[in-house]
């Protein structure tokens, strides 16, 4: 199965280039990630992977991952079989896992497990959680002041995604006559309709748009830069896929974080239940700005974000 055939891949590799023991006085894990999707989806299963990577290279551990894991069933199965190659820190790349991690916590209780964007309780499992409110308010103030038409759009995978509300308040903050369009994938990874409902978008006006889902946003990227409208990046930096198009990206260092969380673990400071990352720790930023944007623009914004760092408060509060 090609999942397997990954997972012993991997191990092979990072066998061959060897692995140190931290120090003595910390636990030496070996760390598996549960990716929903697969790894090239250039967006949030991307990051996820490239996470588990810093973490060997920059930790010296031994990590496994497994793709396509997206049901309880296979979570439990791949569970089982991580803990039967040692693997103590398993990460569920995702909400999805949350549940399946409160089911499998007490069955393994040497086993820290970490979910994301999720409410869990329980001595090992930890919940992460992007603040994906601040990230879609910036989003949306230079959305609002970046379109013509005045009408913006947020094409998301669901509704309980915080940067919707965000990017909404954002942009009308930003511009309070804009008109703010919202539709729902109800999926990560259908880009037939997310293609559908963008097309939709463009119907009704929509000349900026933020794709706040990882598995089809690159797809709706390059419908953007064929309209000649704008958007905005979701997750990764989409710089690279058109400056001129690409208004700015809300990049959430997922790498970063992986490192941060794994390193605490290994120092016995991982807490337990759910954590909150922002701006201020540094794993959410923006990307470069698009040379479409203007410099006076850029430093309100800029300005903003920093005010929001060192006080907690945004703009409309």
């Amino acid at each position: 199965m090609n999942v397997i055939r990954i997972t012993v891949t991997i191990f092979l590799c990072l066998f061959i280039v060897g692995c140190s023991t931290v120090t003595e006085t910390e636990v030496s894990p070996k760390v598996g990630l549960l990716l929903p999707h697969n790894i090239d989806d250039q967006g949030w299963n991307t990051k996820g992977y490239e996470g588990l990577l810093k973490i060997h290279a920059s930790l010296n551990v031994d990590v496994f991952y497994k793709e396509e894991i997206n049901s309880k069933e296979k979570a439990e199965l791949a569970v089982a079989e991580f803990v039967d190659s040692g693997v103590n820190l398993i990460f569920g790349h995702g909400q999805l896992f949350a549940p399946f991690f409160m089911d499998l916590k007490d069955k393994y209780p040497n086993i820290h497990f970490i979910t994301f964007n999720a409410d869990v309780h329980g001595d090992n499992i930890t919940s992460l959680h992007f603040e994906g409110y601040s990230m879609g308010f910036f989003a949306g103030m230079l959305a609002s002041e970046m379109s013509e038409a005045n009408t913006v759009g947020v094409l998301a995978a669901f509704p309980w995604q915080p940067e919707v509300d965000g990017f909404i308040d954002g942009a009308l903050y930003q511009n309070s006559n804009v008109e703010v369009k919202v539709e729902y994938v109800s999926s990560w990874v259908d880009i037939e309709k997310a293609l559908n409902l963008y097309n939709q978008m463009v119907t009704d006006g929509v000349d900026v748009f933020y794709p706040a889902g990882d598995g089809y946003h690159v797809a709706i990227i390059e419908e953007v830069k064929k309209h000649g409208l704008y958007v905005i990046g979701f997750v990764g930096d989409h710089s690279d896929l058109g400056q001129s198009t690409v208004l700015t990206s809300t990049i959430q260092h997922v790498d970063d974080l992986y490192e941060l969380v794994t390193s605490k673990f290994l120092k016995g400071e991982l807490g337990t239940g759910n954590k909150y990352y922002d701006f201020a720790e540094g794993v959410i930023t923006l990307g470069n700005y698009s040379p479409e944007v203007p410099l006076e623009l850029q430093n309100k914004i800029d300005t903003a974000i920093n005010t929001y760092i060192e006080t907690g408060k945004l703009p409309n509060e």
